[in-house]
C-alpha cells in the first residue's frame, strides 16, 4: 500500500465522514485543535481506518499522534 493511497483515503474520510474542511487538511494540522476531532470522533477514525485498512489500531499507537502527518505515518508504518 502506498503512502499516496493512505493520505488520500485518510483525507477522504475526514471530509467524507468527519465534515473536515478540504482546506484544514495538510500534514501539520493538529487532530484535536485544527481539526475539531473530539474522543468520539477518534473512536469512530479508528473504527472507519480498521474497516477501510484492515489494520488494528490500539490506543498506545497514538500515544505520539498529534498532527495528521503523524496519524499518516502511523497507518503507513502497519503495513511495514
Amino acid at each position: 500500500m502506498t503512502k499516496e493511497f493512505i493520505v488520500e483515503k485518510i483525507n477522504h474520510l475526514l471530509v467524507d465522514e468527519f465534515e473536515v474542511e478540504e482546506t484544514d487538511i495538510i500534514p501539520e494540522a493538529n487532530l484535536k485543535e485544527t481539526l475539531a476531532l473530539d474522543s468520539l470522533d477518534f473512536v469512530d477514525l479508528v473504527v472507519a481506518i480498521e474497516a477501510n485498512f484492515g489494520i488494528k489500531l490500539v490506543g498506545e499507537d497514538f500515544l505520539n499522534v498529534n498532527t495528521l502527518q503523524d496519524f499518516y505515518n502511523l497507518i503507513e508504518s502497519k503495513f511495514n
